[in-house]
Formats: C-alpha cells, sequence, structure tokens
C-alpha cells in the first residue's frame, strides 16, 4: 500500500530535454547565484531511503505535476501507520 501526494502548478512547464536532468545534483537553468541544483536531488534520495519514488510530469506553457509515492509503513500486527 502507498501513499500518493500529487503536486501540480500552472506555470512554464519544464522542457522535455530537462525533465530526466531535473533530479541530477546541481542541475539548474538559473543564473550563478540564484540556485544549487540540489532540490529535487535530496527530495528524490529521501524519498527513495524511504521506499517510495518520485516523478515528473510537464508541458511546456501549461504546468508541471509531481508524483511521490510513499509505502505506508507497517506497525506490530499488521496496521499501518497512518
Amino acid at each position: 500500500h502507498f501513499l500518493t501526494l500529487i503536486v501540480s502548478d500552472t506555470g512554464e512547464g519544464i522542457p522535455e530535454e530537462n525533465q530526466e536532468k531535473i533530479f541530477d545534483p546541481f542541475f539548474t537553468t538559473k543564473r550563478n547565484g540564484e540556485g544549487t541544483g540540489l532540490g529535487l536531488a535530496v527530495c528524490r534520495k529521501i524519498i527513495e531511503q524511504h521506499g517510495g519514488k518520485i516523478s515528473v510530469s510537464s508541458r511546456p506553457g501549461e504546468g508541471t505535476e509531481f508524483l511521490i509515492s510513499l509505502p505506508f509503513a507497517s506497525l506490530p500486527g499488521g496496521d499501518h501507520e497512518r
């Protein structure tokens, strides 16, 4: 069983050629001094360390959607932590 979070916006979107790169450490399209390019790389690492996955879907000019899936933690006795 997984919990899925969807985070979306209606911004400018991410060009298709950058969608595979956005989770790479230090990848950024910003100018020098405006960001480190670590945010999404750190997010992916934390999510994966918890057994989850993150994916992106984006259309330039229409916005971007991130899907984050995390497994429920099992408690003794088989109940799920909420």
